[in-house]
């Protein structure tokens, strides 16, 4: 129990951080851009990889660093994280979630308690958080041992500028952003279409995943990869 609460308190600190980063820095990017979007968009980029990096190889050994309720249900599915878990997980995230942003409206004088108007729906912003996730949930479940803290901010990075939506690939990131009126908020109306989009890209990620793992095979069996469970990039 002791350590339950030990992983819950890193996950709810880590979304909350998380999401003072992108409110955070969005917010500033668009007080200096002086009206051009893609300098603010830029500025909350490249803001966001290096915060993400840091808060997952903070927080990724007490808690594996999800901060994001899609990542904890593939854990589960993949059995790195016990069924228990996964409500006190999600609960903890999306609390962390509000609170950081409400922690970006404190830094930057703005109103605690506000909600987005910036509509952000339709079918191409949904399908690209089906694909931002799904990316996302293939970067964490292949990279090599030791990389997935810098992969996962270098896609989360590019996804910010190949997706229709710029990537929120988090349920949790969602929730929170919709308490905010500001460069990276949405609108509440919004919310739901990105969270089954996101739910989809998980399961389509999943998929993916599994699709592309080497296949248990007699020894010597042609042209199948031969696997005692090593990817085939750790073999000579």
């Amino acid at each position: 129990m002791v350590d339950l609460q030990r992983r819950l308190a890193a996950e709810a600190l880590g979304t909350a951080l998380l999401l003072a980063v992108v409110i955070g820095s969005g917010i500033m990017g668009e007080r200096l851009a002086d009206g051009n979007v893609a300098v603010a968009l830029l500025a909350n980029t490249a803001a966001t990889v290096c915060g993400l990096y840091i808060l997952i190889e903070v927080f990724g050994p007490i808690s594996g660093a999800h901060f994001n309720p899609a990542v904890s249900a593939v854990m589960v599915v993949q059995g790195e994280l016990p069924a228990s878990a996964l409500i006190p997980y999600i609960v903890a995230q999306l609390a962390g979630a509000v609170l950081g942003a409400w922690l970006a409206h404190a830094m930057f004088d703005m109103t605690l308690l506000q909600f987005s108007t910036k509509v952000r729906t339709g079918p191409g912003q949904w399908i690209a958080e089906a694909v931002a996730t799904a990316g996302l949930l293939l970067v964490i479940l292949r990279a090599p041992n030791g990389r997935a803290s810098a992969m996962v901010a270098a896609y989360i990075g590019a996804a910010y500028w190949f997706t229709a939506s710029t990537s929120f690939a988090n349920p949790a990131a969602a929730f929170g952003r919709m308490f905010s009126n500001s460069f990276a908020g949405i609108a509440p109306a919004s919310v739901p279409g990105f969270v089954l989009a996101q739910c989809a890209g998980a399961a389509i990620g999943l998929m993916v995943h599994r699709m592309l793992e080497p296949r248990q095979v007699r020894r010597g069996h042609p042209n199948v990869i031969e696997s005692s469970g090593e990817h085939q990039a750790d073999r000579p």
